[in-house]
């Protein structure tokens, strides 16, 4: 395959990097990661963004592979390196990328990212993605560039540490469509949109990630309690947005603000003053969101909250901030369009609830029936 049209650097897959839950064990040692992807783009080299922006310490990835995942028995794993080397370092609070190695691809081969942690490493850097696309697995014990894993030492793992975005050196004609948000979109629909787009022939676009369970616009908890729900939007979307080939950005976000005050004789972490109006949300997207994104030359998307009936914290004056907030969603000037994720999942007899089916059972998160649904909201022009 000649690599001679081959000149654009191009987001293949990517995941957002918050704050891991902070639990009693927060190092691991003698570990392997591995994350399989689906590349949807032909190219000749790639590239490897790691991410340890949360993290107080170092990171050392002792070795990283990258190698294909095929049916005919050949496992070649080549080495990710940084400037030569097969240990890459990642200081805290920083990312890096990788050096670019020669890799040729195809369009819908899987590769496998795998890194071995020797010693000890402080696991603060990663985030929770669940999604049909979305299966990593790890293990004790060095198997980086090995096929498989021992079965008795490893398991399944939703959480993605440190591997944050990958690039594929390939052609001008393909794009990156970066999907923004919290657990809403680190959950499903964007994994049931990439489906949708290679199975409907637009093998042209990568659906990028860029969600973190609990965020919010305009806040942030500073607490080791709530510091899993990640950092607040002046501080994520300009790192999130730095994604090569990104011709579109759908932003999803806001139901966090709204849901999450309480008081604080209720929590003392959840003050009223946190709770904001539907016009501070709105100038919080126009001011963090939309300037940045049209600074980077994109297209802006805005993606509608969805239904909260029967949800612990349910009450008539959030729904009213968050149909006021909707509306501007629907019609602000700002955007280039609307995706009404609500409409597409509310149930239309009773509008502040899911429709049937359509409920995860929490009343907040949609099932994957709805998630699909979402998927298929969103318009073809995204994806050509």
């Amino acid at each position: 395959m000649s690599d001679l049209s081959f000149t654009k650097w191009v987001a293949c897959w990517g995941t957002a990097t918050s704050i891991t839950d902070r639990k009693e064990a927060t190092y691991a040692k003698n570990l392997t990661l591995r994350y399989p992807v689906r590349v949807v783009f032909s190219g000749s080299k790639l590239r490897f963004h790691f991410s340890n922006l949360t993290g107080s310490e170092t990171v050392n990835i002792s070795r990283a592979y990258v190698a294909k995942k095929n049916d005919d028995g050949d496992y070649s794993p080549i080495a990710i390196t940084l400037e030569g080397k097969t240990q890459l370092s990642i200081p805290a609070g920083q990312e890096i990328l990788s050096d670019s190695i020669d890799f040729t691809i195809e369009a819908g081969q899987t590769v496998e990212v795998s890194m071995y942690f020797k010693d000890f490493t402080q696991m603060n850097a990663g985030t929770l993605v669940t999604g049909p696309l979305s299966k990593g697995q790890f293990a004790y014990g060095d198997f980086a560039d090995k096929e498989n894993f021992t079965d008795d030492f490893c398991r399944n793992t939703n959480w993605y540490y440190f591997l944050n975005t990958i690039d594929v050196l390939t052609e001008e004609k393909n794009h990156a469509l970066v999907c923004y948000g919290d657990s809403i979109t680190a959950q499903s629909w964007p994994d049931y949109l990439a489906q949708r787009a290679w199975e409907q022939g637009f093998h042209n676009v990568a659906i990028i990630r860029r969600a973190v369970c609990g965020t919010r616009i305009l806040r942030q908890y500073d607490c080791i309690t709530y510091a899993a729900y990640g950092l607040k939007g002046q501080t994520r979307f300009p790192i999130e947005l730095q994604v090569a080939g990104a011709s579109d950005v759908i932003i999803q976000h806001g139901i966090n603000d709204i849901i999450h005050p309480v008081g604080v004789e209720v929590n003392k972490f959840r003050p009223w003053s946190d709770m904001p109006t539907a016009q501070e949300m709105e100038n919080g997207v126009e001011e963090l969101y939309i300037k940045h994104a049209r600074k980077l030359g994109l297209r802006v998307w805005s993606g509608t909250l969805l239904p909260i009936f029967g949800w612990r914290t349910y009450e008539p004056f959030r729904d009213e901030v968050r149909n006021t907030f909707n509306d501007w969603l629907r019609t602000s000037p700002d955007f280039d369009g609307c995706i009404d994720f609500d409409k597409a999942v509310r149930n239309p007899k009773k509008t502040e609830a899911f429709a049937e089916g359509f409920d995860s059972g929490d009343h907040l998160h949609p099932s994957e029936a709805a998630y699909k649904a979402m998927a298929d909201q969103v318009p073809e022009s995204l994806l050509k």
